[in-house]
């Protein structure tokens, strides 16, 4: 290897060790559902989400409970992008008029977009349409993320609260992780001139 490569690989592990402690804490504040500085941009949204959707932040829900709203999220959003796949050519933002994902690549392509391992059997731009990269799977890229960094979260409050009953609300850390870790994540690695 060459020392340029050494030298980017240091570099990456200092930047790492350098936003850990920050960004824990920061995590830490944002899924115990303390104050932080983003509140004023994205408690109102927050608030907004829960009562539009019906969901009771306060509500704590053990882990089956939690588990069954996981897997319901997971098997409606992978559905959905089943769906999109199948009925793209009448969807719209298909310049090139791609017809429909075959079914069985449109399920293993939903399958393992949900399950974040995003394998991919083939060529995009010539298989899916802008809308269903957008919509489908670019969605899934960010939402999986989420709903992972949800459950090691579940996982961790199960460890820590070893006599307690409940892990938190799934809906609630969900919501919290792509507001308060993802979005600002994507919207500071994106920023131009990076």
């Amino acid at each position: 290897m060459t020392a340029n490569g050494w030298l980017q690989i240091a570099l990456f592990f200092v930047v790492l060790l350098a936003v850990t402690k920050p960004l824990g804490v920061f995590m830490a504040r944002v899924f115990s559902g303390e104050k932080t500085f983003l509140d004023p941009a994205l408690r109102p949204i927050e608030r907004l989400l829960y009562r539009t959707t019906g969901i009771d932040e306060k509500r704590e829900m053990d882990w089956k409970e939690y588990s069954v709203a996981m897997l319901l999220f997971s098997g409606v959003s992978m559905l959905l992008l089943y769906l999109i796949q199948r009925v793209q050519q009448w969807l719209p933002w298909n310049p090139q008029h791609l017809p429909a994902v075959a079914p069985d690549l449109a399920f293993n392509t939903a399958a393992s977009f949900t399950s974040n391992t995003n394998w991919q059997n083939y060529a995009g731009e010539s298989t899916m349409s802008y809308f269903t990269q957008m919509a489908g799977l670019a969605y899934h890229n960010f939402a999986s993320a989420g709903v992972g960094i949800a459950l090691a979260i579940a996982v961790i409050r199960g460890i820590a609260r070893r006599e307690s009953k409940t892990i938190g609300n799934f809906w609630v850390d969900l919501t919290r992780c792509m507001l308060w870790v993802l979005l600002p994540a994507c919207l500071l690695i994106t920023r131009p001139g990076w």
